[in-house]
This record gives C-alpha cells, sequence and structure tokens, in this order.
C-alpha cells in the first residue's frame, strides 16, 4: 500500500496552497502611476502633502484609480499613461510653484495592482529588471584624479593641525596639483618637520624644493596609496549611491561597478530620467562656520545682506525661525570628518536631535576652535543641492573634545530622522559624470515579457502534450508536478523580492526541462519494475525510491554550476543563477515528493490493482505480432 502520513499530505498542501497565494500578485500587473517625494529634509511627506495632491487632482478633473502614503512617499495610482503624464503636470505646479527652488521630487513610477488583501500578507509581485519594467539606464564615469585632489585637500587640513600641535611653524600649506608644499623660513625646521611626517603620513612621499627665498618640503601621495584611494572612490560612490536611492524610498535599483572607473545605475520603473538625475545627486553635506554676530547684530549690515549684499568674507544664510545669519566664509569643518549621524533627544532639553561622530582629525580640529571661541556663536550649516539652511547657531559655553556633537533645535522626530540619514548617505568620495544615459520604455518591457511568456507556455503545452500522450495517467501526474513547480518557483521569486530580467525567464524554460527529466526517470523506473514482474504496488514503491538517488545525483552537479554562476557572476548572469539554483529546489519537492503524493492519492488505497496507466510496458519474451 502507498500511502503518505497525514503529516507530509497536509505539507504538501500547504505548500501548494502559500505557492497560489504567493503567485497570485504576478497575475495583477502594475499601474503607471505618480510618485511624490521631499527633495528637502526640511519639508515632511505627510496626510498634508496627500491631501494636497488629492485637491489639485481633483481641480483639473484628474480622477486616480488611488492616492497612497507611504514611509517617503506619496504615489497616486492611474489608470493610464496619458492621465499619468497629465497628473504629473498638474502636482508638479501644485507642490512646486517655483519650479527654481523645487520642494518636492516628482517622478513618473510603476505601483502594483495587488489587491490590498494580498498586500497585508505581504504576498507581492517580482520585482522586473529594466529589460521588462522599463526604466532609466546610466552609465557614471568616476573623476579620479578628483579623488586624489579632494584627499589632497584633506591631508592638507590634517597637517595643518598636526604641524600646530607639535608647534612647528611653518610660511604656509597649500596644494599646488597633485602634491601639497608646506613653505619653511630654515632648513632645520624643515628637516623637523619631515621626521614628523615620516611617522604619521606613510602614505605621502616627501621631497626637498625651494622657490626663490623659500624653502619647501612637497609631498605626493605614494603610487599604492594613489591606487587604494581611488579604488575607495569607486567602493565609496557606489555605497553613497545605494544609500540615497535605498534610504529615500526609490524603486529597486541595480547600482554595480563595471570596470575599473565607472558606474552602471538601472531604476526599474523610473521613466522620467531628468528626475532620475535629481535622485542620484540628491545628498546633504554638513558644514561648521563660525557666527560674525557684530555684522549679525547690525540692521543695516542684515538688511543689505539680504538683498544679496553681505560684507566681505561673510555669507548670509538664513537659520530655522527665519532670522537672517552673517557666517564666516571660512570652513571650520565639513561633513567629511564624520563618521556618523544618529538621531536622538537632547539630554537636557529632551528635544530631537541629532548625534555626530568625528574621526580623529575632525575632533581635534573641533576641539581647538571650541576652544579659542568660548563666548561665541557656532553655525551648523546643513547643505541640500547647493542651499545651506543654518539648522542651529548655538554659544559655545565650553571647550568640546571627544568627538561627539550634537545638532538641536526647532527639529522634529522625523526630520531628525531624516537628516542623520542624509548625512549618513554622505558625499560622493569623487565627482562623476554621466556618459550614457537611456530609457526604456514601459511598452518594450511588456513586449519582452509577453515574448518570455510565450515562449515558456509553449514548451510548458510540448512537454505536456509529450507526457500525457507517453506516459497516459502517470504522464498526467508529472504535468501536474510540473505545473506545481512553476508554481513554486514564481511564489518563491516573489516571497524574496528577486528581480526577474530576460535571463531570468531563460532560467525558469530550462527549470522546466529539468524538472520534468526528473518524472521521466521516475516513471521509466516504474515501468522498468513491472517488466521485471513486480506487482503494481510494489512497482511504484521501488520506482520512486531507486530513482530518487539518480535524480539527487544528477540536481546536485547542476546546483553546484548554479552557486558557482551565483558567487562568481554579476548582473543578468546573477540573476540567471538565482533563478536556477530556486528553479532546482523546487523540482525536486514538486518531482519526487508531491508527484508521489498524487500517485498514492490516485492508487494508494486500492487493494487489488491489476495495471497501473503508464503507457505501453515492454515485458521480455513478448515480441510484435
Amino acid at each position: 500500500m502507498n500511502r503518505y502520513p497525514l503529516w507530509k499530505n497536509v505539507t504538501v498542501l500547504l505548500a501548494v496552497v502559500l505557492g497560489l497565494l504567493y503567485t497570485l500578485p504576478n497575475f495583477f500587473g502594475e499601474a503607471p502611476a505618480v510618485q511624490v517625494a521631499s527633495v528637502k529634509s526640511t519639508h515632511k511627506v505627510d496626510a498634508r502633502l496627500m491631501a494636497q495632491v488629492a485637491d489639485a487632482l481633483k481641480a483639473a478633473s484628474v480622477v486616480p484609480h488611488g492616492i497612497v502614503l507611504d514611509t517617503n512617499s506619496v504615489r497616486v495610482r492611474l489608470n493610464d499613461t496619458d492621465t499619468q503624464l497629465k497628473a504629473k503636470d498638474v502636482i508638479e505646479k501644485a507642490v512646486n510653484p517655483v519650479v527654481a527652488d523645487a520642494t518636492y521630487s516628482v517622478a513618473l513610477n510603476l505601483v502594483s495592482n495587488s489587491p490590498n488583501w494580498l498586500t497585508s500578507i505581504h504576498a507581492l509581485p517580482m520585482y522586473l529588471g529594466l529589460d521588462l519594467r522599463g526604466g532609466v539606464h546610466f552609465l557614471l564615469q568616476v573623476d579620479m584624479k578628483g579623488a586624489l585632489t579632494k584627499r589632497l585637500d584633506s591631508i592638507g587640513a590634517d597637517l595643518r593641525s598636526l604641524l600646530r600641535d607639535k608647534n612647528i611653524r611653518h610660511g604656509g600649506i597649500s596644494r599646488e596639483g597633485q602634491s601639497v608644499a608646506i613653505r619653511f623660513r630654515d632648513p632645520e625646521t624643515r628637516d623637523k618637520t619631515r621626521g614628523v611626517l615620516a611617522d604619521s603620513q606613510p602614505d605621502l612621499l616627501l621631497a626637498d624644493a625651494q622657490e626663490g627665498a623659500d624653502l619647501k618640503l612637497v609631498a605626493t601621495l605614494k603610487p599604492e596609496a594613489q591606487k587604494r584611494i581611488q579604488e575607495f572612490a569607486v567602493k565609496q560612490n557606489i555605497t553613497t549611491l545605494h544609500n540615497r536611492i535605498n534610504e529615500l524610498g526609490v524603486a529597486e535599483p541595480v547600482i554595480q561597478q563595471q570596470g575599473v572607473d565607472r558606474i552602471v545605475v538601472q531604476l526599474p520603473g523610473v521613466q522620467d530620467t531628468a528626475k532620475a538625475k535629481d535622485i542620484l545627486g540628491r545628498t546633504a553635506t554638513l558644514e561648521v562656520r563660525m557666527v560674525d554676530d557684530e555684522a549679525s547684530a547690525n540692521p543695516g549690515i542684515m538688511e543689505q545682506a539680504a538683498r544679496g549684499q553681505p560684507p566681505p568674507g561673510t555669507d548670509y544664510y538664513v537659520e530655522r525661525g527665519g532670522r537672517g545669519l552673517l557666517l564666516k566664509k571660512q570652513v571650520v569643518l565639513t561633513g567629511e570628518r564624520l563618521t556618523d549621524a544618529q538621531p536622538g533627544f537632547d539630554n537636557q532639553t529632551q528635544e530631537a536631535a541629532v548625534h555626530l561622530s568625528l574621526d580623529s582629525a575632525g575632533a581635534r580640529i573641533f576641539k581647538d576652535v571650541t576652544r579659542e571661541s568660548v563666548g561665541k556663536r557656532m553655525a551648523i550649516l546643513l547643505i541640500e543641492k547647493g542651499k545651506g539652511e543654518v539648522v542651529t547657531a548655538p554659544v559655545i559655553r565650553s571647550e568640546i573634545g571627544g568627538g561627539r556633537v550634537q545638532i538641536s533645535g526647532r527639529m522634529s522626530t522625523m526630520e531628525a530622522n531624516d537628516v542623520a540619514l542624509l548625512l549618513r548617505a554622505g558625499s560622493l568620495a569623487a565627482p562623476m559624470e554621466i556618459i550614457e544615459e537611456r530609457t526604456i520604455g514601459p511598452s518594450l518591457g511588456a513586449d519582452n515579457i509577453a515574448k518570455g511568456f510565450n515562449s515558456t507556455l509553449w514548451g510548458f503545452a510540448a512537454i505536456a502534450v509529450f507526457m500525457m500522450t507517453y506516459y497516459l495517467l502517470f504522464g498526467l501526474v508529472s504535468v501536474v508536478a510540473l505545473s506545481a513547480n512553476m508554481l513554486l518557483l514564481v511564489a518563491l521569486l516573489s516571497l524574496l523580492q528577486a528581480t526577474l530580467t530576460l535571463p531570468g525567464i531563460a532560467a525558469i524554460a530550462l527549470a522546466l526541462g529539468m524538472a520534468i527529466d526528473s518524472n521521466v526517470l521516475i516513471n521509466e523506473r516504474v515501468r522498468e519494475e513491472l517488466r521485471n514482474g513486480s506487482t503494481p504496488q510494489a512497482a511504484i514503491t521501488a520506482g520512486y525510491e531507486r530513482a530518487w538517488a539518480t535524480i539527487l545525483d544528477s540536481n546536485v552537479t547542476t546546483l553546484i554550476v548554479g552557486v558557482a554562476l551565483l558567487i562568481f557572476g554579476s548582473g543578468p548572469v546573477r540573476g540567471f543563477a538565482v533563478v536556477h539554483c530556486l528553479g532546482i529546489l523546487t523540482s525536486l519537492f514538486s518531482s519526487v515528493i508531491l508527484s508521489r503524493a498524487v500517485v498514492n492519492l490516485i492508487y494508494g488505497r486500492r487493494r487489488k490493482l491489476d495495471s497501473l496507466s503508464i503507457g505501453q510496458v515492454w515485458k521480455p519474451g513478448l515480441s510484435a505480432k
């Protein structure tokens, strides 16, 4: 008797039901949408913004399919692309009345049409790659010389602090091309400086030079240090791009290195190239400057500064409360010295705050400045897209050491989170420029999906016809197992939120062939047992048990290749490998366990079984007449 215990039958049934549930969202497709996100940390995405968007659409007689507020954006679902374009223009005018000073990013996007009850159990559709969904593609060139220049500027600041701590007098430190020059008045001081730098700056090559009466010590980066800095610049830029796009709620991105100094960025579902560039360019940097208290207290000077005529050596900025301030041009500290930024609360006032951690050089600079400026005001500037805003400008009460700094004052908890997020995302380690860009329309992606779906469907139909013709009822069981395999594979891809591309569809088609191969082995084993004189029930048992070792061997060897592709491959190769490996695992379950459960259901309870519907069984000694 061939019977599964109850727990095994329940497990198989539960797997199929869950597979069906998590596959369903992929059949609802996607709808055109408009996504509204904030480009300034001081402006929130909240219910008020959603109401403003709804009112603007209603006034323009645009009927949305739905408006959803999530953590980072407002998404308006629409019925067609024509309505999508009209809605984008309407929303843009409503939320950004001054185009030159845009507050919100309004971009075209695609959103899932899945019903809420499926979304509530986290049943989401698979992510589709750029070739299936459409979107924007950028190829970015990293400026390697810019990375070295930025590093040399940082080294120059470090050297000033180091020589000041060592009480070494010099005639000035400046960057000259790809080197840093330190001027001296006597050779003894230069020699002393060389000894200090040799110990503290191992990445520098030091050479003596002379310019007129001045002696110079010229520092250049060693070749191995240059290579390390350039490699770090590319990796840091990739990390920064990931932080900007992922943490700011943009579509499922693909960001990867190409060659030595290039980065590929793909944003599936985003159809607006200009807005995609805006998202990539968004970041927040920090500057610490001293306030010019004397000029800021003079109403006449402040009135002129507000009209764009600040006194020489100062810049005019606006504080959070709307009050103007004059800040000295000299930057005391920049965001490059930040190692971390976390939201929190002020221990004294319990107001929302951002806690900053500085590196060793930044901590030393901050300590020196605060020690020398007790009683004066220090402004912390948050700069987004080239425009600065004074977050806070406290009076320095005492020296601040330890590398821990706090930003507080007129900030909500959500705003503190946003500021910390943007500061963590940081600025780029090296400048980049877009050397290639292209937009893939959703119609082309839909055509690719249709072709991939049709090829898989016709392949499945051909296999089904052959199996049912050649193996009869056992062939039908194999087709049921194959269908379950497809169901489970799509469900797993959806559950893992994997990104499906054209190579992934090819891997699904390959998984069909591999899965049916296991059922062919099982069916032929059952036939062999029948030819050898086994009873039908014994033939079923022996057929499945003896075919298992062969099926396992063939699938494990194929899985090894898939894992190798997954580890060493990238881009489309990795996408193929993910689907390929998952397809092997689901085929093992469906072809052996699930098909056995169906066979047991058909034949398992029949005590007297004379034959099996498994096609022609050729027995020894019989010949065709």
